[in-house]
């Protein structure tokens, strides 16, 4: 009904104040609600249910998805980056990379599980020739390892027809923005599920107490200066992320034929450099007295910033579209349930706290989109593991998604 961003924007904002303020209510029937249905997640379902069955705002027509992951999601990056302890990062350990390869490993491996599952239980109800189904599939491998540059990348090498890959592409956003609401609702439990996994996180507790009290050293009422420089500071660096990203792709274009044969089309991709330049700017910056304006609000800004993005990111939901591809839907499915528990079984092995598993996953699963939204939610000091993890997943989702689609062949037997 409404295609004017300027409203869908206003109504968006309407609907996260929404949510926020009856969130801190202090009302028996709201704390009671809230401790059910976790605020992050309504944050992403009304505007879903607001673009199907409602119909009053449409993420297929909007312009804000685009906006969001080209200037909020790198401005606020940058101002996560700023009271970022990088040091205290790295020493969160090894089981950081374990978490996210087992990701990896666990998109690869389910793929031609599920396969198999969906042929033996529901006979007949995939409609896609065989011949087309492995490589439609690869490219939501593709996807769910690295991310949307690597998902076309695939489309081109195994010459996916733009029908099937616009259904794959709906199966892709739809599967695994329901894997995503499924992590925001379990960061709820997560004392919980750290007990289950007798997982140690005394390293992430202390990057958070750490986190703490710096910004309780240096807090103070933010004045109008503070807000314009930490606006500056935000915008400049996603200013000067866009002309880094514009100067090196003419450079880069060259060379494209040779990446494309070794299969690195993410370097010729912008949003990959935007958010590599962005995360680079935040960690210089980092290491300058402008870490101080965490104290005026920093991160805050960069929640409000993120917290956008993830209504936009609900608003490309189409859940009337599962009809339309059943048994493609049905397969990602049982794919997306068997990468969980190929992740479950190995945190538990290695005794993983439950927040590498989720960022882990939404390293590959979203991308650098979201993978900060699910370390964020967490507590906001820790968004830059995400990051970091998801531009680990952009270098190797061509290859991944690659191999993945030559196993779903081999089982296939095509």
């Amino acid at each position: 009904m409404i295609t004017n961003d300027a409203v869908v924007l206003g109504i968006l904002l309407v609907v996260l104040a929404a949510v926020y303020y009856t969130s801190q209510l202090n009302t028996p029937g709201w704390k009671k609600f809230y401790k059910f249905v976790p605020a992050i997640l309504l944050c992403y379902f009304i505007p879903a249910l607001l673009n199907w069955p409602i119909g009053l705002i449409s993420g297929e027509q909007s312009k804000l998805y685009f906006i969001s992951t080209r200037y909020f999601l790198p401005a606020s990056l940058i101002l996560f980056f700023l009271g970022a302890d990088l040091k205290s990062i790295i020493g969160l350990g090894p089981k950081a990379l374990i978490m996210f390869f087992t990701s990896t490993f666990g998109v690869m491996i389910a793929a031609p599980l599920a396969i198999l599952i969906t042929y033996k239980l529901f006979p007949g109800l995939i409609t896609v020739p065989a011949d087309d189904l492995w490589r439609g599939l690869g490219t939501i491998a593709a996807s769910w390892i690295g991310g949307g540059a690597n998902q076309t990348a695939v489309k081109e090498i195994l010459g996916v027809s733009n029908d099937l890959f616009g259904t794959m592409v709906v199966i892709d956003v739809l599967v695994g923005n329901l894997w995503l609401a499924v992590l925001l609702y379990l960061v709820a439990s997560d004392n919980a599920l750290n007990k289950w996994f007798r997982a140690d996180t005394s390293a992430i507790v202390a990057l958070e107490e750490k986190v703490a009290r710096f910004g309780s050293s240096v807090t103070h009422i933010p004045s109008t200066t503070d807000v314009f420089v930490m606006m500056a500071v935000a915008f400049g660096g996603v200013g000067l992320s866009h002309f880094g990203s514009d100067l090196i792709l003419p450079w880069l274009g060259q060379f494209e034929e040779s990446f494309k044969k070794i299969h690195l089309e993410s370097l010729v991709n912008g949003f990959f450099w935007i958010i590599l330049f962005a995360s680079v700017i935040g960690i210089i910056l980092s290491f300058t007295p402008l870490r101080k304006l965490e104290g005026a609000g920093a991160s805050r800004w960069g929640s409000f910033f993120l917290y956008i993005m993830v209504a936009t990111i609900g608003m490309q939901m189409d859940l009337g579209a599962v009809s339309n591809h059943m048994g493609l839907f049905v397969i990602g499915l049982i794919w997306i349930t068997l990468h969980g528990i190929i992740l479950v079984i190995v945190g538990r092995l290695i005794k993983a706290p439950f927040f590498f598993l989720a960022v882990g996953s939404q390293a590959n699963i979203g991308g650098a989109a979201s993978a900060p939204i699910v370390a964020g939610s967490f507590n906001p000091a820790l968004a830059p593991v995400g990051v970091l993890l998801a531009v680990l997943g952009l270098t190797i989702g061509t290859y991944g998604g690659l191999l993945c689609a030559y196993m779903m062949q081999a089982v296939l037997g095509v």
